[in-house]
């Protein structure tokens, strides 16, 4: 099927927040195996009672439909009225009595006292009303920078019209007025996006938005020019749209675009004709686009092309399906009406390939534009350039993970297998000799770095597929090494102790890194801007704690090295967001969004107070510009109920592992009151995550772009601010106690602690998981009868794994979209830390749920949306299998209709957590009661509560 056939008929509206926020910018399967009888060899977990008093919170079978479908949240008590006796009433008479009469005391005595006020913590409580509406929502921004128009400068939108904001002259003026934007037929264009030509002549504007995947859409572009007002169609537009991409070049006025799967190049918006790179186009071969496993798990990007820094040649990717195992499933409503009835199901059918089957095969090609319209050539063939690489992998096990221009020239790669522990940096240098070497020649490339067991990793844990590479400017690089030097850029890589950090490879052949960092911690995002005017690299860093994100910057040392074995001298990098200071600045989290040349940047504060916004000028102390301060949820706030959030570190086997408590207000922790325990896993980093639901585009889309599911590299345990979210709700509202462990295999303490769980998923979290139940069920405070886990996608995976485990401590657990058997989820994603199945049968075993008995001895809630494109609902449709088989009764299971991954179609976002919500109330009643509290442990995912601004 074509890629504009690959069209699921909703997408829980990304789509729309996609559009609004760009409109401010920019086969052979090995059998089953038997699962060996002990998972666990340490035995089962024998809990202590709680007081006698929890006897009043004993239930008897689910009923079905049980009390939460019924839509009555609280568990039916018994009365015990009748049974107390008259001593009892005297007593509770008279402390009423003496409860008013302290009462009139009180009012005497504040109508006499003339001093301070003092405010009172807030009192008010927090509903799941406040989750869902955004009574805690942050205000946060996202700034367009327009590199077009200079350092510093961005765009708003304003009365119709695109301004642009110069931060340099405090100046704004009109870009372009968007009614002036028209189509054919003399109409004002709805507008999903727009790009400036780099001359500000033009602007391109993407309009009839039409989602795709998670990062990709269709729709019809037009090109309208700023001074005449003209506004012309770069290709006929059709409903439904077909052009999948569109993008100017760096320099000039081309603009390279992709419909029907193939790839154009139109030199300039005057220009007759465009180039046609590509003739291959087809319902399972895509060109400058990537397919759905790549756009997913590799590039997190719908376009798969780069110009060159000069826009003298143009790279891209080519991926050919046609050997990959379609995946289909239906659509039961393609309305937003839940009472529409729609007789006959539509089917989404998609290229998906799964661990041991085929994967797309990937071709590497550079097409030679400044050379192909000097030389006059009619067939674009002549300057195409499809590269190679001696010892690249075969076929199907070639991963094409990062491709980068370091110069005009010079293009360097990243390639690595499908069990990601063995991969290349591939550089090609002779892209630009058209006059002295022939296509096969200059499209050879030169593996100059080894990465996996035997390179750079060095160790048995996974490659990376992050693309951190980061060029430095021609100029910037001609200037340090005085002319000597034709390129140089900066990549994240492990040092031999194990930690990410930024290191210079100058020039782009050297294997040997310069570090520009090193120590234990890790540089977290990569280069987030260079200065090239004073040669100063800007970077974020979990440093120095590894829960909390700083900026620093550090200054590039002279490329002009006397001989090759003199060493580069290094400086420090310099802590910008007071990470060298005192405890309490140092535990903060800091985002930066920088200009193009690095003159400015947005800094965002974003915890664990109330977060803030402004614009810095790089080097000028005195300047700042204020973006949000969020003043209405800093009083909100103050109103209402808090939870206390205790961070702390436990050791499982010689393992440092990042918690974070979160307590009911005034939490008795002496023993005498006993509190149920929720551990929190993998959770998705979604809306909540950033934003308290509902989320307005503008403000969260940029968060949203940071979405992850869990699993290995991930991190829950962090300073974000996350007053008001569910989690949070449970505290106040329910006397819970949230717990959230960052266990083997999580992110930014080194492959130390991540490398473990290589081809093992699921095992040592799992341990990670029950070691960590096991001590908060020893502590005074904690009903260990009442201690839960729940998760999404991968946490509901891990749930449901510690279920599984029978460790004989979890008397409750929930999983929502999980991960039941890793052969069924997509192979980049799956295989990099599993192998292929027929390398790895064991672990595969081992990694899935396959043993369901235990499941029997707890309480187990089960939710799945049935359109989920990326963890299929045959997941859970396989436990539920394994449920029938085993006879295992004592379950809930929910199917959100034509929900995703993301379960909101038609209500549902809010209606799954109302749904857990009265479970968990069914099965645990209310915390906080003598003897009757509740520990619920969530496994990493959703969104954190952090401490009160």
């Amino acid at each position: 099927m074509s890629r504009t056939q690959y069209e699921p008929l909703f997408h829980d509206n990304e789509g729309e927040l996609e559009q609004e926020a760009l409109l401010v910018k920019d086969r052979s399967v090995p059998p089953i195996q038997v699962r060996p009888p002990t998972y666990y060899g340490d035995g089962p977990f024998d809990a202590p009672s709680s007081d006698e008093e929890d006897e009043l919170l004993e239930k008897g079978p689910p009923t079905s439909p049980g009390i939460a479908e019924r839509g009555n949240p609280l568990p039916q008590r018994v009365s015990l009225a009748s049974e107390r006796p008259t001593s009892l009433r005297l007593l509770v008479i008279a402390l009423v009595s003496l409860v008013a009469l302290s009462g009139i005391i009180g009012i005497v005595a504040a109508h006499s006292y003339v001093g301070t006020t003092y405010h009172a913590p807030g009192v008010r409580k927090i509903t799941m009303d406040h989750v869902f509406n955004g009574t805690f929502s942050a205000e946060r921004r996202s700034l367009a920078w327009v590199p077009e128009a200079g350092d510093g400068v961005f765009s708003i939108i304003e009365d119709g019209y695109i301004k642009l904001v110069d931060l340099k002259t405090n100046t704004t003026k009109n870009l372009v007025y968007t009614f002036d934007v028209k189509s054919a037929n003399g109409l004002p264009l709805t507008w999903a996006s727009w790009k400036l030509s780099p001359d500000m002549k033009y602007i391109l504007v993407k309009s009839d938005h039409k989602k795709l995947w998670r990062w990709s859409s269709f729709g019809n572009y037009y090109i309208h020019e700023i001074a005449t007002k003209q506004t012309t169609a770069l290709i006929p537009p059709t409903h439904p749209p077909t052009v999948a991409y569109a993008t100017w070049s760096p320099t000039g006025e081309s603009i390279a675009y992709v419909t029907g799967n193939d790839l154009y190049i139109l030199p300039s918006p005057t220009s007759a004709a465009p180039i046609r790179l590509t003739t291959t186009g087809s319902t399972s071969l895509f060109n400058g686009v990537p397919s759905w496993v790549y756009e997913e798990e590799i590039l997190s990007a719908p376009s798969a092309l780069w110009f060159s820094p000069a826009s003298s040649k143009l790279a891209f990717l080519t991926f050919d399906e046609s050997l990959v195992d379609e995946f289909t499933f239906p659509i039961y409503n393609p309305t937003e009406d839940a009472d529409t009835v729609v007789p006959y199901t539509a089917d989404v059918t998609m290229k998906y390939p799964k661990p041991g089957f085929r994967n797309p095969l990937v071709e590497v090609a550079v097409f030679d534009l400044a050379t192909y319209l000097a030389g006059g050539a009619a067939d674009p063939e002549a300057q195409l350039l499809a590269l190679d690489w001696a010892g690249r992998h075969d076929g199907d096990d070639s991963v094409v993970s990062e491709i980068k221009w370091v110069s005009d020239d010079m293009l360097v790669l990243k390639e690595v297998n499908r069990n990601a522990d063995n991969g290349s940096v591939v550089l090609f240098e002779k892209l630009a000799m058209a006059t002295t070497l022939t296509l096969a020649e200059r499209a050879r490339g030169t593996v100059v770095r080894k990465l996996g067991k035997d390179g750079e990793e060095g160790d048995e844990g996974w490659i990376d597929n992050f693309q951190n590479i980061y060029a430095l400017p021609s100029d910037l690089v001609s200037s340090l090494s005085a002319g000597t030097v034709a390129g140089a850029y900066i990549d994240v890589v492990p040092t031999p102790e194990g930690f990410n950090h930024l290191a210079l490879f100058s020039p782009p052949s050297s294997s040997t890194p310069i570090w520009l960092t090193s120590g234990a911690w890790e540089v977290t995002k990569g280069v987030l801007g260079i200065d090239a005017a004073n040669g100063i690299v800007y970077f974020e860093a979990a440093n120095p704690l590894s829960t909390s994100r700083h900026l620093y910057s550090v200054p590039l040392p002279s490329l002009n090295l006397a001989s090759p074995t003199e060493k580069a001298v290094l400086a420090a990098p310099k802590a910008l967001t007071g990470a060298s200071e005192a405890a309490e600045a140092a535990a903060a989290y800091y985002a930066a969004d920088f200009s193009p040349q690095a003159g400015f940047y947005l800094l965002s504060y974003m915890g664990p107070g109330i977060p803030s916004q402004k614009v810095v000028k790089a080097g000028d102390s005195e300047f700042e510009y204020v973006l949000t301060t969020n003043a209405r949820l800093g009083n909100v706030t103050e109103e209402y109920e808090a939870a206390s959030v205790v961070h702390s570190t436990i050791e499982v086997d010689g393992y440092e592992l990042n918690v974070k408590e979160i307590r009911p207000p005034r939490m008795d922790d002496s023993g005498r009151t006993k509190y149920p325990v929720l551990f929190r896993v993998y959770v998705p980093r979604s809306f909540a995550r950033f934003c308290s639901l509902p989320l307005t585009p503008l403000s969260c889309l940029f968060f949203l772009k940071k979405i992850r599911y869990g699993g290995p590299f991930s991190q829950l345990v962090d300073l974000t601010f996350a007053r008001g979210d569910w989690h949070e709700y449970l505290a106040c509202g329910h006397s819970y106690v949230i717990v959230v462990v960052d266990g083997r295999g999580t992110g930014h303490k080194g492959r130390k602690l991540r490398n473990p769980v290589k081809g093992n998923l699921g095992f040592w979290e799992t341990r990670d998981q029950v070691a960590a139940a096991r001590i908060w069920a020893a502590k005074d405070y904690v009903d260990p009868q009442r201690i839960g886990i729940w998760g999404w996608s991968y946490g509901g995976f891990m749930s449901a794994k510690v279920v599984e485990a029978d460790a004989g401590i979890h008397s409750l657990a929930m999983s929502v979209a999980p991960v039941t058997s890793w052969r069924l989820y997509d192979s980049i994603y799956t295989e990099r830390y599993m192998n292929l199945p027929a390398l790895n049968p064991g672990g595969y075993i081992n990694a899935s749920i396959s043993n369901v008995t235990a499941f029997r001895n707890v309480d187990y809630l089960l939710a799945h949306g049935s359109a989920d494109d990326n963890v299929h609902f045959a997941n859970s449709a396989h436990l539920l299998d394994m449920f029938t088989k085993a006879r295992v009764r004592n379950f809930r299971f929910r199917m959100f209709t034509d929900s995703d991954h993301g379960i909101n179609r038609r209500g549902a976002q809010r209606e799954v957590y109302e749904y857990m919500t009265g479970f968990l109330l069914e099965k645990w009643g209310k915390g906080g009661g003598n003897g009757g509290g509740s520990i619920y442990f969530i496994i990493q995912g959703k969104r954190k509560n952090g401490p009160r601004g």
